[in-house]
């Protein structure tokens, strides 16, 4: 009765372990005496127990934080940057085979390539062209992990840190920015307004009576805007034809 029972348990140990369920996302890599077969799944899969050997592989895409990373870019400025990464096993038999660890590889391969892409450009790209760093990123990794069956979908630079003495100097710059345009908008607006006054002296030049009017027409205006005694000078053009009648 030991025996059989003995032989019940290591059946029913070996059929537990030959029956696999595997999830619609998953891949079954088979080894059969150390030779590779193929993957597969998903559903309901049967290895051979001993024999057979199963490595389990999600197809999910991964989302991979990369870590700050030290950089000094083109121009000499030392910063940290970090970024995120989307991939995901396109072949399973290539992720096993052909590389160790295929998380792990693409980690490391990933901060060195963040660091040399970011080393070569300058501070102005990085922070005003962070789609082409990105894409060119994701150029290089897709490229290095696809003998691994990896494929990058997608790579973004989640932060910059800059020293602060470089912060301070960014902020001087951009106030100085915003005061040349300040000036040069005051200037526009002069240059302008003397046009106008030009246009509108040409013209009441070619009336002499519309100089008058005009001054008179002030005069109205600050009368009634002040209620306090102004004095003004009197225009001898505003007399002389009084003073040619009286002549006559």
């Amino acid at each position: 009765m030991s025996f059989i029972g003995l032989l019940i348990a290591i059946i029913v140990f070996l059929s537990g372990n030959a029956v696999k369920i595997v999830k619609e996302y998953e891949r079954l890599v088979i080894f059969r005496l150390g030779r590779l077969v193929g993957g597969r799944g998903p559903g309901l899969i049967f290895v051979l127990p001993i024999i057979e050997k199963a490595m389990r592989i999600d197809t999910r895409t991964i989302t991979m934080d990369v870590p700050p990373q030290d950089v000094i870019t083109r121009d000499n400025v030392s910063l940290k940057v970090n970024a995120v990464i989307y991939y995901r096993v396109i072949d399973c038999n290539r992720a096993i085979n052909e590389i160790e660890n295929y998380h792990y590889a693409t980690s490391q391969l990933a901060q060195t390539t963040l660091r040399s892409v970011c080393g070569s450009a300058e501070l102005d790209e990085l922070l005003t062209n962070r789609e082409v760093i990105n894409d060119k990123i994701q150029e290089i990794l897709d490229t290095q992990t696809d003998p691994w069956g990896i494929k990058v979908s997608l790579v973004e630079l989640k932060h910059i840190d800059l020293p602060p003495e470089m912060q301070r100097a960014m902020a001087r710059q951009a106030e100085a920015e915003r005061d040349r345009r300040a000036k040069i908008i005051n200037a526009e607006g002069e240059f302008q307004a003397a046009e106008k006054l030009n246009q509108a002296a040409t013209i009441i030049s070619a009336a002499p009576g519309a100089l008058q009017l005009r001054y008179l027409q002030t005069l109205s205006e600050i009368a009634t805007e002040n209620n306090s005694t102004t004095i003004f000078p009197l225009p001898i053009e505003l007399i002389t034809p009084f003073l040619s009648k009286k002549s006559e």
